[in-house]
């Protein structure tokens, strides 16, 4: 970990001199909520740490670690290829779903179908669905200084314990994947001072869509070892899922086009009524430590309560993000404006 956190700072530093030298800007304007011009990509040196780190971990199955680093990397590439000239959605989104299919397909084959009774072509288009919406998801959420590279590091904490958990309780092929979490730790340790509580270098697309590849492969495989760890699969990044999830939703249903560059989501919104970006990070964080992993914790206490618990948290996030964002709409039309 601390090799990781080491390559990752130095490797940040070398992804901000190539940006300014490139001149790779994220510039102001009104899809954005910064205000200065600021380099972008920094999230190559995540992504870098992360497939360094692939070969020294114990994996007993050469195949598995060869098609994550290919994944990640045809991710982490187009991303990198946005970056410099924008590409069209249509790009993305076949790279992110064949990226999403090689690693379902050699899931299946590794550890065969998690759900017995479902059929094995449902559960492998769930799967895929799921990996490439993690990688959007995580994509429209990077806006805010350090938010998406916290969270990371939060759910890179809480899923090294449960593959801890599950490799003692005896799930094979756990302990790889709670080295995998424990670098995907190091690494966003490593780049965060870069980018929060001031950002001098923005993920970029290369970073945001990897680490939403790596979190949702690594929230999947939890459930593949253990279909019992569906329910923190849902928790543990319900932060950024609902905040994503529900701002989808309400576009499409109030006829917008959902697909487009925007800043409807309750973080953006919370930054533009004047909330700092340090203050939106430790408000989603307070989330994951207030709520979150206690609920966790009881369910791991009392398996029983997992389905109304998780509804529970699920629909207070829900709640939380109506009510805010009813309330910056209220307060904005009596200001006038959003600042």
């Amino acid at each position: 970990m601390l090799a990781a956190f080491l390559a990752s700072a130095m490797l940040s530093f070398a992804a901000l001199r190539y940006a300014r030298w490139r001149q790779l800007l994220d510039l102001p304007g009104q899809r954005r909520s910064h205000v200065t011009p600021t380099p972008r990509g920094g999230g190559i040196a995540i992504v870098v740490t992360l497939l360094l780190a692939l070969p020294f971990l114990e994996w007993g199955n050469v195949r598995l670690p060869l098609v994550v680093a290919l994944a990640l990397a045809a991710v982490a590439g187009i991303g990198w290829v946005d970056d410099h000239r924008p590409l069209s959605a249509r790009s993305r989104l076949a790279v992110h779903g064949l990226a999403a299919l090689a690693l379902v397909t050699v899931l299946l084959l590794a550890f065969g179908n998690p759900v017995p009774w479902s059929p094995l072509m449902l559960t492998g288009v769930l799967a895929v669905i799921w990996l490439a919406g993690c990688v959007n998801a995580w994509n429209f959420m990077d806006g805010s200084n350090g938010l998406v590279t916290s969270q990371c590091l939060w759910l890179g904490v809480a899923m090294s314990c449960v593959f801890v958990h599950l490799g003692s309780a005896g799930a094979v092929g756990a302990w790889p994947w709670a080295g995998v979490a424990l670098v995907l730790v190091a690494g966003c340790a490593g780049f965060l001072p870069f980018n929060f509580p001031r950002a001098v270098i923005f993920l970029g697309d290369v970073g945001s869509g990897a680490l939403g590849l790596v979190c949702g492969l690594l929230l999947a495989v939890m459930f593949w070892l253990d279909p019992r760890c569906f329910w923190l699969m849902v928790l543990l990044p319900s932060a950024l899922l609902v905040d994503a999830g529900m701002t989808l939703l309400w576009r499409m249903l109030s006829g917008r086009r959902w697909y487009t560059a925007h800043r409807e989501h309750l973080y953006q919104w919370l930054i533009r009524s004047g909330c700092s970006h340090a203050d939106v990070a430790m408000l989603y964080m307070a989330w994951n430590l207030v709520v979150v992993a206690p609920a966790c914790f009881a369910i791991m206490r009392w398996p029983a309560a997992e389905v109304p618990l998780t509804l529970v948290v699920l629909l207070l996030a829900a709640a939380l993000w109506w009510f805010g964002k009813s309330a910056l709409r209220n307060r904005a039309r009596r200001q006038g404006s959003f600042q």
